[in-house]
């Protein structure tokens, strides 16, 4: 874990989660466990997406999790990266988006950040097959 990392993930936890919560009238729900999937730390570990969209648009995002500190860093960045875009600019994310926003490289932070994404991606192609 960098340096980088860890200060970001420290003033989450002096300032808040930004992004931790649910979502009112929910467009997409996801859900990952540990014992399924790279992105939560451990077997014991979840976490949940809600995805609120308006016109093709991410209009609100947010999580509930229980899991490692990258993967709360790699969910408040995914957030932060989302929110606003449209569903074709968020399905477009790449791993190294996570890393410039952090201002840092971090192995951890894009693995998290390559589940994340297919994650995000698999839950965007649900959404649109649903609304045909």
């Amino acid at each position: 874990m960098t340096e980088a990392l860890i200060a970001y993930y420290r003033r989450l936890l002096n300032k808040g989660f930004e992004y931790s919560g649910s979502v009112e009238n929910v467009s997409i729900t996801l859900e990952n466990f540990g014992e399924v999937s790279p992105v939560c730390g451990s077997p014991d570990d979840y976490m949940r997406l809600f995805i609120r969209v308006n016109d093709s648009v991410i209009d609100d995002i947010r999580y509930t999790c229980i899991t490692d500190p990258t993967t709360n860093v790699a969910l408040e960045i995914l957030c932060a990266l989302a929110k606003g875009k449209t569903l074709d600019e968020a399905a477009g994310l790449r791993e190294d988006a996570f890393s410039q926003f952090l201002g840092s490289e971090d192995e951890g932070l894009e693995d998290k950040a390559q589940g994340l994404l297919e994650l995000l991606g698999k839950g965007i192609l649900e959404y649109r097959a649903k609304a045909q």
